[in-house]
């Protein structure tokens, strides 16, 4: 069986999540949200490595407090850097060299189906590189530095981009390598699929769900809990389970 190794990404800032505490602490039904997007993977037959990029603020946090559990897991920590792509690089220098595929994972999104997660290694393991994509369905206008509303942005041929993004390993590194030299007046990157089509890869678009929303405040643990019952599951082995207790 063709396996992946897995970064999900808990480094970033969190500030429109607000509070003392990072956002990945946070709790959806009695669990912190980034074991929510490590259970995704751990317990899958296809994933042969789990790391998780947390922000060097929250590295002592996690592993005096939550070090053991994630140990029995078999997920390695990372420390992440100040952008989401140095985030990237980090996990990648610790990939396993024999890993052939890496996917990449937004800690703050837990709402997936492991038949999506199934589809878009599929999709990856044909072309090279795959990202789930949900078209855009609201009008887009561009809002000028006076608040005034601009021009009407056509939306035809527009996707939001979600994760987790799956990749050939050699095609993400090499990725890697071209922001090296990437010019300075380019956009910044918000995402792997972006660096892989610039550096001039190709990455397949697989269909996407509305469902797998992004935490970004507070008010979305309501949503992402109603969003998590309604998801079908299947079931898993106990490997890495703890009592709500001991999270």
């Amino acid at each position: 069986m063709v396996k992946m190794s897995v970064l999900v990404l808990a480094a970033g800032s969190g500030k429109r999540f607000g509070g003392i505490e990072s956002k990945i602490f946070a709790r959806l039904d009695n669990q912190p949200l980034f074991l929510r997007a490590l259970q995704l993977f751990v317990n899958r037959e296809d994933v042969a490595q789990t790391i998780l990029v947390v922000s060097p603020r929250d590295l002592d946090q996690m592993k005096s407090k939550y070090g053991a559990n994630l140990g029995f897991m078999g997920v390695q920590l990372v420390a992440g850097g100040d952008e989401r792509f140095h985030s990237v690089a980090n996990g990648l220098a610790a990939i396993n060299d024999d890993a052939e595929y890496v996917a990449v994972h937004d800690a703050a999104r837990v709402c997936v189906a492991a038949e999506w997660i199934d589809a878009i290694f599929a999709a990856a393991q044909k072309s090279g590189a795959a990202a789930p994509v949900i078209p855009v369905t609201s009008t887009l206008k561009r809002v000028g530095p006076d608040h005034l509303i601009g021009e009407t942005v056509p939306r035809d041929g527009l996707y939001m981009s979600q994760t987790p993004q799956i990749f050939r390993r050699s095609i993400l590194v090499k990725a890697y390598e071209w922001l090296k030299n990437r010019p300075a007046d380019r956009p910044p990157v918000t995402d792997d699929a972006q660096l892989v089509t610039e550096s001039g890869g190709a990455v397949t678009a697989v269909e996407g769900d509305a469902r797998n929303i992004k935490i970004t405040t507070r008010g979305d643990l309501v949503l992402a809990g109603a969003v998590l019952k309604a998801l079908p599951q299947r079931p898993v082995s106990r490997r890495g389970a703890f009592e709500e207790a001991q999270w």
